[in-house]
């Protein structure tokens, strides 16, 4: 199943996308995809309705992040080793972890507008976990049973931030549009844990990542368990998975995002995205 928010920014509506491609409304059943909807049993509820009894929505439509309110978002770095040999980087003995904020989480096709003072912004296509129950020091072999659905990210970087002031990666990481998210939650009964997958992205129509999700290190019912030893979480919080090699920041000199490129991505199953760079 494919959950989606639709329409306008501070309008959106919920809505799913049927078997045959098309746009749902579910604004009539559910009040939102949210926090409340996912811990309280209300995925089973949309699981039980007749889709070609919704309300058929036409036209072009903007989707918005497919969570309304993410509590916290939880990033894991160097989770494929050729992305951490591009970076310079030894692959970590344990999973390095590392809060976005959710200020920067937006739509999958909104514009990216870089901080005025960037010169070093990058791209990173990664896979996204959303969490559907509370997970508190959960074991690896029951770690799916905690999350609701699966979706693509943009985790983009501002390097000079990250990498080269003092301090933790997050100064790179949380500014504002730099978390495009969706445009799906896929549910895991269609999305599985996410393993297998292609996942690719390009710039200006040029493939740079081009990868597969076997390839990480720690896999999503790792992640999941391990996270969860060392906080709780909650319906609506968001784990990002890493990112397979073929960031700005792994090319020879570097490449880094410039006002008017124009970013393409997506993982196999999960839909595509697109954003414009703006500055």
């Amino acid at each position: 199943m494919k959950l989606v928010r639709f329409g306008a920014l501070g309008q959106e509506k919920p809505g799913l996308i049927d078997q045959q491609g098309n746009l749902r409304d579910l604004s009539a059943i559910v009040s939102d995809i949210d926090s409340k909807l996912l811990g309280g049993g209300g995925l089973e509820q949309i699981k039980t309705l007749d889709e070609q009894s919704l309300p058929l929505v036409e036209g072009e439509q903007r989707f918005a992040k497919p969570i309304a309110t993410v509590g916290k978002c939880i990033c894991v770095g160097l989770n494929y080793a050729d992305h951490a040999a591009e970076s310079g980087m030894e692959v970590p003995i344990e999973p390095v972890l590392f809060a976005k904020a959710t200020s920067s989480l937006q739509g999958a096709n909104d514009d990216v507008i870089l901080p005025p003072a960037s010169e070093k912004s990058d791209w990173e296509v990664e896979l996204a976990v959303v969490i559907g129950k509370e997970a508190r020091y959960v074991a690896e072999e029951d770690a799916m049973d905690h999350v609701a659905g699966l979706c693509v990210m943009n985790d983009l970087s501002e390097r000079a931030y990250q990498l080269e002031k003092e301090g933790q990666w997050m100064k790179g990481k949380g500014c504002d549009t730099f978390g495009p998210l969706g445009p799906y939650l896929v549910t895991t009964d269609e999305s599985g844990d996410g393993n297998n997958r292609k996942i690719w992205l390009e710039v200006n129509g040029k493939r740079v990542q081009d990868g597969n999700t076997n390839t990480m290190v720690y896999k999503v019912p790792f992640l999941v368990s391990y996270i969860s030893q060392f906080m709780s979480l909650q319906p609506g919080d968001v784990i990002s998975t890493g990112t397979p090699p073929g960031v700005g920041l792994g090319f020879n000199p570097p490449v880094y995002l410039k006002k008017g490129d124009v970013m393409r991505l997506g993982i196999e199953g999960l839909g595509e995205q697109q954003q414009i760079v703006k500055q």
